[in-house]
């Protein structure tokens, strides 16, 4: 997949301190990149991966190495948000949405899949056994920490804005940087307000 022709959306700024060098946003995409592809276990991997990320815009990379995934359903995150959830009117709020996400999971990244209504926040690769028992129960509400055994598809770190023409997955928040993850405790209290606000809703 080719990233949507509006320019991309920026990345939070950061603040330089004396005697740090401040990298550009391309060499900052550029190390986020090498940093995901380093999932992959063989040069031959990373070169597949890499391929589909030209090719589809998209790559399965495993988790439970660097990183693992948080899958929430956009119904929780749209109520949470304080959006009206609705199939066929999902794609109208993703850019509110968006940034909402950007300032509740203060910068981590977060991977949207519009065709299937679902969010995947990444995480340290510890938190499925670390929130084990949350996570058993957060499966009630169709959310699920997602580690080892598991891949996940993750969009090419250029591919930062929804694409109306095709519904493919975009970064809703970007990698500031390589490494950089959402923390998990600020995970657990965005479930935890999305299911009392649908609690609510369906009251």
């Amino acid at each position: 997949m080719e990233p949507h022709p509006t320019p991309d959306r920026a990345l939070r700024p950061v603040e330089p301190q004396p005697g740090v060098l401040v990298h550009p946003t391309a060499d900052r995409r550029l190390a986020a990149e090498q940093w995901l592809l380093a999932t992959a276990p063989t040069r031959e991997a990373r070169k597949e991966a890499r391929t589909y990320w030209n090719e589809y815009g998209t790559a399965a990379l495993r988790l439970g190495t660097l990183f693992s995934a948080v899958r929430i359903p956009g119904r929780l995150v749209y109520a949470v948000a304080g959006c009206r959830y609705a199939e066929d009117t999902f794609h109208e709020h993703l850019r509110h949405v968006d940034e909402f996400l950007e300032q509740a999971l203060d910068g981590g990244p977060v991977i949207c899949d519009p065709r299937y209504r679902r969010y995947y926040a990444l995480v340290p690769a510890s938190m499925p056994t670390t929130w084990r028992l949350a996570n058993d129960d957060w499966r009630v509400m169709d959310v699920d920490c997602l580690g080892r055994g598991c891949a996940l598809g993750v969009p090419k770190v250029t591919a930062v804005d929804f694409n109306p023409a095709k519904w493919d997955p975009y970064w809703s928040v970007p990698m500031s940087s390589l490494g950089c993850l959402c923390a998990g405790l600020d995970v657990a209290r965005l479930i935890a307000a999305a299911r009392h606000q649908v609690a609510e809703l369906d009251a």
